[in-house]
């Protein structure tokens, strides 16, 4: 059965098409000087895809299908699309060269085939991947809030330069951002799912940093899967947004402490996926070979959707979706690219 749009009340976009892509031009174009410049990072080219078997793709929650495909001049090779760029830029890091409080960002560009489709999700997907190098003492929840801080400070600075270009694009953002963990987050609430927890406190808040998600819950269940072998469950976190256009939260940014061997090795014994300690990308980080970072990626499209408050993300970028929702699209004043 098909998912339904939701189709907010009334809804009828601020921006007609031509001005919707000039705005999405200006939005990208500030956000990732201010990004870059928040948080120290040099912007460098990133594959669209890689080899399989090696475990630098990202396996994401470890039950998405990755698209591959062989190439005629690469013998007995799959090649993989990425599904993010999680551990190809940590190698990067040391790859390149680059020290302790610097960082890369990248344009990273996926096909995720088995994603659900709805106002918030496609299946391209397109998002500013970013990583930068930490040292072992930083290696803390301090240091992940502390970026998370640099980068809600580049979110709030496009709201503002966006309204200044626009005065129908008025700023909602509120003035913090607020940091809570998933086990106070049920603790709070452990009637409601861990979906109706996210609409309940950034309803309430505005602004929400959730952080430590991947583990169990003292309830024996998991907030949301993770991937056990890039982020860090314990120093981890989505960064969620109000969205009153569509009265629901909002998920900007997943992002989070790389894991290191401790918590490598503890994390693929949790997932019963023990066996990817001989892979490429996990032997490295288990021989002490790839720096300590944090890093995480932010969804492009997303972030024009909000703050060009936009019903539908197929509204602000070009996409495939099937035929219900082109109808109630259409329909409702929603206009896909």
């Amino acid at each position: 059965m098909l998912n339904k749009t939701v189709i907010p009340i009334g809804y009828k976009s601020i921006l007609d098409l031509k001005q919707t892509e000039i705005a999405i031009k200006i939005i990208k174009d500030q956000f990732e000087n201010n990004l870059s410049k928040a948080l120290n990072l040099i912007r460098v080219s990133a594959p669209l895809f890689v080899k399989g078997g090696t475990g630098i793709n990202d396996n994401l929650n470890g039950v998405e299908r990755i698209v591959s495909f062989d190439a005629l001049d690469i013998k007995n090779e799959t090649i993989e699309v990425v599904q993010s760029l999680a551990k190809w830029k940590r190698m990067a890091l040391a790859r390149y060269g680059y020290s302790a409080g610097e960082g890369l960002y990248t344009d990273m560009n996926a096909i995720r085939r088995d994603e659900t489709l709805d106002n918030l999700h496609s299946i391209y997907v397109d998002q500013w991947d970013w990583e930068k190098i930490i040292t072992l003492e930083k290696r803390n929840l301090k240091t992940l809030q502390k970026e998370v801080l640099k980068i809600y400070s580049a979110l709030k600075i496009t709201e503002q330069y966006l309204s200044y270009q626009n005065e129908k694009l008025q700023p909602i953002l509120p003035e913090t951002i607020h940091f809570i963990s998933t086990q106070e987050l049920e603790d709070h609430y452990p009637t409601l799912t861990p979906k109706e927890r996210e609409d309940k406190i950034t309803k309430e808040l505005g602004a929400v940093f959730l952080m430590q998600i991947g583990g169990k819950l003292r309830s024996g269940v998991k907030h949301d899967e993770r991937s056990p072998d890039y982020d860090d469950w314990e120093l981890n976190g989505d960064l969620l947004l109000w969205y009153p256009v569509l009265e629901k939260s909002f998920e900007i940014s997943s992002m989070g402490i790389r894991v290191d061997k401790k918590s490598l090795l503890k994390q693929l014994k949790v997932t019963q996926n023990f066996d990817r300690k001989d892979l490429e990308y996990h032997k490295a980080i288990l021989d002490g070979n790839l720096p300590y970072t944090i890093g995480g990626g932010i969804g492009q499209s997303r972030l024009c959707m909000f703050f060009l408050k936009k019903a539908h993300i197929g509204e602000v970028q070009v996409s495939v979706w099937n035929d219900q929702i082109k109808n109630e699209c259409l329909e409702n004043n929603i206009l896909l690219l």
